[in-house]
């Protein structure tokens, strides 16, 4: 019981302590993505593709790359995109850059996880593109492309398209931003907050032993067979799929999957894997129909474990591969709330945060409301989840200080 008790408040301070890390980056992320969605329109997103030629698949992982990094909110207007005439594949092309090459998510590595994944990430995203324009180019038959259309019914007015010169320069342009930039926290806070715990609750509790099984090959000493690698890149993005965790929330869980010995490729799936898991499957049939949704989450499986094999050989043949087991200070409690360059960028961004959430208030009712991803059974309970965890990490913080 005792030991339970100690693991306990590890595992919330753990989690604490992620997110204290993290917390400037996400915000430095969304402040850019929320500036990028205020001054850069969807539509003028929309106007630039086509069919699924070079310019419209770069113009889509372009605007991909600077667009927000919400599994459900990518998903939402790549079929908004799909809707306007755009290929599937230039569609598609936006949901993978969305979610594997914005820039938030490859400040959340580098502090988790080294520069190899940091590049592996962006040239992982790029090899994931390219993949699935292949195996899409390859093998879609064009009724199943019609059938999905078909799905894709609902579409509003066109919004205008503002002088974003001007909006720059106006009090309503940074309330805007305010907003999105609350609306993005507001689409991610739960999968964060389940995340970051449930990374804490790995660290503390489970032993090195369930990694090693799990993943076949890691933690030892010698390079891992091709036999493994292909294995654990297959059993990250099976062992995603049932979770509910998106893109930024689990960069936590997969550092402890590097310091327990997981290959680079392992690793890799699995944080592509966020487009994956089942919530995001169900919605993907909401849109286009059950027949695309798993057309589309096969193509990007294949793709995922190609490109997460690819990244890891042409790493390892120019001797780029990290030093596999991770570091052991990615999952200590201790020395996360010292007084260093994070606290005063932390203290900042919080400043900022405070600033826009005066901003947001100033203007209640100028029609922006919070996007949501729909009150789905999925959906709810990843919000349960989330206060659950508010409701670990509270009690394993009021056990450490009453047993320290």
């Amino acid at each position: 019981m005792n030991q339970f008790v100690s693991n306990w408040g590890d595992a919330a301070l753990t989690s604490l302590g992620f997110f204290w890390m993290a917390f400037w980056a996400f915000a430095l992320g969304y402040i850019i993505s929320s500036c990028i969605q205020v001054f850069v329109t969807k539509k003028r997103m929309k106007q630039s593709m086509g069919e699924a030629g070079a310019g419209s698949v770069a113009l889509a992982t372009f605007f991909g790359f600077i667009s927000s990094s919400c599994s459900f909110a990518a998903i939402a207007t790549s079929k908004s995109l799909f809707k306007k005439e755009a290929g599937l594949i230039p569609a598609l092309a936006f949901l993978l850059a969305s979610t594997n090459l914005v820039i938030e998510l490859g400040i959340i590595i580098a502090i988790f996880l080294s520069w190899q994944f940091v590049v592996g990430e962006y040239v992982g995203g790029i090899l994931l593109i390219l993949c699935m324009w292949l195996i899409v180019k390859l093998t879609l038959p064009s009724s199943l492309e019609d059938e999905a259309r078909e799905n894709v019914k609902e579409e509003g007015e066109d919004e205008e398209v503002p002088d974003w010169k001007k909006m720059i320069r106006s009090l309503k342009g940074w309330k805007m931003v305010a907003k999105h930039y609350f609306m993005e926290w507001g689409m991610v806070w739960r999968d964060v907050t389940f995340g970051f715990t449930v990374a804490g609750i790995i660290a503390a509790f489970v032993p090195n032993s369930f990694f090693t099984t799990l993943f076949a090959g890691s933690g030892a000493d010698a390079d891992p067979a091709f036999g493994q690698v292909l294995l654990q890149t297959v059993v990250g993005p099976l062992a995603a799929f049932f979770t509910f965790i998106g893109s930024m929330g689990n960069i936590p869980l997969a550092s402890i999957l590097y310091s327990n010995g997981v290959s680079f490729a392992g690793v890799m799936a699995f944080i592509f894997s966020d487009l994956v898991v089942f919530p995001v499957l169900r919605i993907t049939s909401q849109y286009f129909g059950w027949k695309m949704a798993f057309y589309i989450l096969g193509v990007f499986l294949v793709s995922l474990v190609a490109s997460a094999l690819a990244l890891h050989y042409g790493f390892l043949a120019f001797g780029l591969l990290p030093d596999g087991g991770g570091s052991s200070q990615q999952v200590q409690p201790t020395d996360r709330f010292a007084i260093d360059y994070t606290f005063f960028l932390n203290l900042g961004f919080l400043m900022i945060t405070a600033t826009f959430f005066w901003l947001s208030k100033k203007d209640k009712d100028d029609g922006h409301g919070q996007h949501t991803s729909g009150k789905s059974r999925s959906d709810q309970l990843l919000t349960w989840l989330a206060y659950a965890s508010f409701v670990w990490l509270l009690g394993g913080l009021v056990v450490h200080w009453a047993v320290s």
